[in-house]
């Protein structure tokens, strides 16, 4: 049995039963066995399904946003923010199922028609993490099912009840069992399962980049194709022509979303030089005005982090770079509120090499270096194995231009700290992963294309 624990006060979530292996490989057999009726529905029928359960979700939001705050520790105001997002992929893959074009190539033969066609990859399987539980769901769903695939999915083990929520609407919307499957337990077995059936023809993963090498290796036995969103390093720059008020309120927001649980959070803030204690001042202001607080509550607070081995590494990051002879300008201990809140922190003072720097933090932590010139901090940002996300923050359009070319990440962010939303491709390089997530390449990474030569019709 899954014990769900609420971060913010350890008082018990829910619960939800372990299935065994037998059952994890009844529920493939199950989405196996939809798949060909499912993906030989007319499109329209898979977008009314997928609109259905959009609706009935919507309907129910508050409900969905308060288990998001028990389960998962945000704050009310960030758990509405991302059932809206998510209910974004939902919709815009609705429509997109209707979009799934193929193409007529000029012939090679005077007696053929060349034709490409996209057909639905098959059954896939997908693996969600705990900082957006309700989120990283729909827009892997919300893609596979509009493509004709049939999902299995597997969720974190710290906030499974969100996922099986979205499965009872979904039924209640009329998607049949079969087409969307979810299952919990061990992490490593269910894995196992999921990459060694070699019906299951795709894996969307979204977590660390140690798992996704790991079910890479395993997917590569039966070459299932894969989209893998892996961790981060963000670089959040900020130069001297720069907007400076702007810069810091895309900064906090984007640093202290989900208190810094993000895989796009800001984790290495470079400040050219010349601004440093301006820009430093600037947001010791922001950050002191944001409380700490459990999330049941209107307005924006910090909440607590989701567990304590997620603490314990915050704590960890923290003391490693006090101990290397960086200044603590804010914060840098656990919170007086105790348990796994942790004080907004804000350090300077930082190595390059400092684990604060190569590791991702996943906390309510302020990194900042300073930098010289444009070519310094470019070579310094992508001095990393990572290369999903890459903020900047100049009022230079040449400057601007020269970044979005050079900075190495999958996503580049100029002059705002908001990244996602449905119509635009997510994803990283490097050892972020690959493939994306979102607008229509993401559909794209769930259909095969097939090649028909069309000979004989003697035209």
């Amino acid at each position: 049995m899954l014990i769900v624990y609420n971060p913010a006060t350890g008082e018990e979530v829910g619960r939800v039963a372990q299935n065994t292996t037998h059952q994890v490989k009844a529920a493939v057999d199950r989405a196996c066995a939809a798949f060909p009726a499912w993906s030989s529905r007319l499109a329209k029928e898979r977008s009314d399904l997928l609109r259905h359960w959009h609706d009935a979700v919507k309907a129910d939001k508050e409900a969905f946003a308060e288990l998001l705050c028990r389960e998962n520790g945000k704050c009310l105001s960030e758990a509405r923010g991302e059932i809206d997002y998510g209910l974004g992929f939902i919709e815009w893959y609705a429509e997109e199922a209707k979009r799934v074009y193929g193409d007529t190539i000029p012939t090679h033969d005077r007696n053929a028609n060349v034709l490409v066609t996209k057909e639905a990859i098959g059954p896939v399987a997908a693996i969600t993490p705990w900082n957006f539980p309700f989120m990283m769901i729909t827009r892997k769903v919300g893609t596979a099912l509009a493509a004709g695939c049939t999902m299995v999915i597997k969720p974190a083990e710290d906030t499974p009840l969100t996922a099986f929520k979205l499965l009872e609407y979904a039924r209640k919307a009329g998607i049949p069992e079969g087409v969307l499957e979810v299952v919990a337990g061990d992490p490593r077995e269910i894995g196992l399962i999921l990459t060694g059936d070699p019906r299951i023809r795709k894996i969307s993963f979204t977590g660390s980049t140690g798992v996704g090498k790991l079910l890479a290796a395993q997917c590569a036995a039966s070459i299932k194709k894969m989209t893998l969103e892996l961790g981060g390093n963000a670089p959040f720059i900020v130069f001297q022509d720069a907007d400076l008020d702007e810069a810091v309120k895309g900064l906090v927001g984007a640093k202290l979303r989900n208190s810094g649980q993000v895989c796009i959070s800001p984790n290495r803030i470079f400040v050219q030089h010349s601004i440093l204690e301006d820009f430093i001042q600037r947001v010791q202001h922001a950050v002191a005005g944001i409380e700490v607080d459990q999330g049941l509550r209107e307005g924006f607070v910090v909440g607590p982090l989701v567990n304590q081995a997620g603490f314990d590494k915050v704590v960890r990051l923290v003391e490693a770079a006090k101990a290397a002879g960086a200044s603590v300008l804010m914060g840098g201990r656990p919170h007086a509120k105790g348990g796994l809140f942790y004080e907004p922190t804000v350090l300077t003072g930082l190595r390059d090499d400092s684990p604060l720097a190569t590791e991702e933090i996943f906390g309510p932590v302020f990194a900042i270096y300073s930098f010289k010139d444009e070519e310094e901090v470019i070579a310094r940002a992508n001095q990393t194995e990572f290369g999903l996300v890459a903020y900047a923050y100049t009022s230079a359009l040449g400057r601007s231009l020269r970044l979005s070319r050079q900075l190495e990440a999958g996503m580049v962010i100029l002059n705002s700290g908001s990244v996602g939303t449905a119509s635009v491709p997510f994803g990283g390089i490097k050892q972020s992963g690959y493939g994306r997530e979102g607008s229509y390449y993401g559909i794209e990474e769930y259909v095969q294309v097939k090649y028909v030569l069309m000979g004989g019709a003697h035209l």
